[in-house]
């Protein structure tokens, strides 16, 4: 993956810190799926979560940030697996860019960032889930060279 200097220049990444959790929360909750799920009022869940992340070896959330505003975010989880012959694979979920970035290489450069990340702690493959719904999303994961070659099913507990 390349990305444009001139759209990115000036683009930093860092791991969340508890400062960052509202708007983190702001931006998980502003989009269709997520204004339904999201927001405020669970604080408490997050913080705890949030907590949970920090203290787990391999869990972090990545953010990506614009002359000091945060324009990104996503959370990459390094998973230990005994397929594929014991393969070390990156989880990449929670993906946001805000919608007055978006379409700038912003999200190109945070998965170029979260996969050289998974690469170098020695992941065979990075992997993530999308809504169906998320139409746009899976163009764009298309683009960045992933395949959908599996099919996903989650079970609400």
């Amino acid at each position: 993956m390349t990305i444009s200097k001139k759209k990115t220049q000036g683009l930093l990444f860092r791991e969340a810190r508890h400062s960052d959790l509202r708007k983190l929360v702001e931006m998980l909750s502003d989009d269709m799926l997520g204004a339904t799920r999201d927001g405020f009022e669970h604080m408490p869940a997050y913080e705890a979560a949030f907590r949970d992340i920090q203290a787990q070896q391999g869990n972090t959330i990545i953010i990506a940030e614009l002359d000091g505003e945060i324009v990104g975010m996503l959370q990459l989880t390094l998973i230990p697996g005994l397929s594929r012959a014991g393969m070390l694979r990156g989880q990449i979920e929670s993906v946001r860019v805000s919608t007055t970035h978006r379409g700038q290489g912003i999200g190109k450069a945070l998965f170029e960032h979260a996969t050289h990340r998974a690469r170098t702690a020695g992941c065979g493959l990075v992997q993530l889930t999308s809504d169906k719904q998320r139409r746009d999303a899976h163009n764009f994961y298309d683009q960045l060279g992933f395949e959908a070659s599996h099919e996903g099913y989650k079970l609400g507990l």
